[in-house]
């Protein structure tokens, strides 16, 4: 009886492990592309992106290549940097968050365009907390899966595990800090205005400082933790009947 008790067992637990890692590589691509609607949303409130698109929107700006493909040759060379240092930060996650995100927010904003040509300041701030909220949510989810991070993300976290004098939040607001400035000096060699500017470092750029992490943990709580664990808690109830 003992053998046939095992034999029934292992299929039952490799079964529920198969479950987490779908469940899991579920929620890193929903997370992802997710992400990649809500830049979509930031950039055609034109109110100010997150401290990393900002740079990308000064790149954009003074490079001749489409959007989706501008983001994957920087993110590329991110990776680089990460391979090197630290590849325990790199996962399948971090590969489609490269792959991917660039052309999800790029066709996301395509269709924004078309959907609201024309938008009041109230609508725009409207799609700026929609975008914020989004990218809250889909990041909590991305976290949450643990199936690696972005590449942005990963150089942060190594530096700060690397040196160990200076913090990860401070390591991630220098890093934060150098891609707004660099962002901003590309918008104005490009030859925008600085009220053309805002549109890629403004008010939003400020609030997603501010309020992204708190959103991010209120996500990660009630939703993102809550969705990977559902199965097991299934599980236990049905045991506990």
């Amino acid at each position: 009886m003992s053998n046939i008790k095992k034999r029934d067992e292992r299929p039952a637990e490799k079964i529920n492990e198969d479950k987490m890692l779908k469940r899991r590589l579920l929620m890193s691509v929903l997370g992802v592309l997710i992400s990649g609607l809500s830049v979509g949303l930031f950039k055609r409130a034109s109110l100010g992106v997150d401290p990393f698109q900002s740079l990308m929107s000064g790149l954009d700006a003074v490079l001749p290549i489409r959007f989706g493909t501008l983001y994957v040759i920087v993110c590329a060379l991110l990776l680089l940097f990460s391979l090197i240092t630290d590849r325990r930060k790199i996962g399948i996650a971090t590969l489609i968050n490269l792959f991917f995100f660039g052309y999800v927010a790029e066709f996301s904003l395509w269709r924004l365009q078309n959907w609201f040509p024309d938008l009041s300041l109230t609508g725009r701030f409207v799609m700026l907390i929609l975008g914020i909220v989004i990218m809250c949510f889909a990041s909590a989810f991305y976290f949450t899966a643990d199936m690696g991070v972005s590449v942005y993300d990963a150089i942060s976290l190594i530096v700060s595990e690397r040196q160990r004098k200076v913090p990860f939040r401070f390591c991630r607001i220098i890093s934060d800090l150098v891609c707004v400035s660099l962002g901003t000096a590309l918008c104005l060699l490009s030859g925008m205005t600085w009220r053309e500017v805002t549109g890629s470092v403004g008010i939003g750029t400020i609030i997603t400082a501010f309020f992204m992490g708190p959103l991010i943990e209120f996500f990660k709580i009630h939703a993102a933790v809550p969705f990977l664990d559902k199965a097991p808690v299934q599980r236990r109830n049905a045991r506990n009947g």
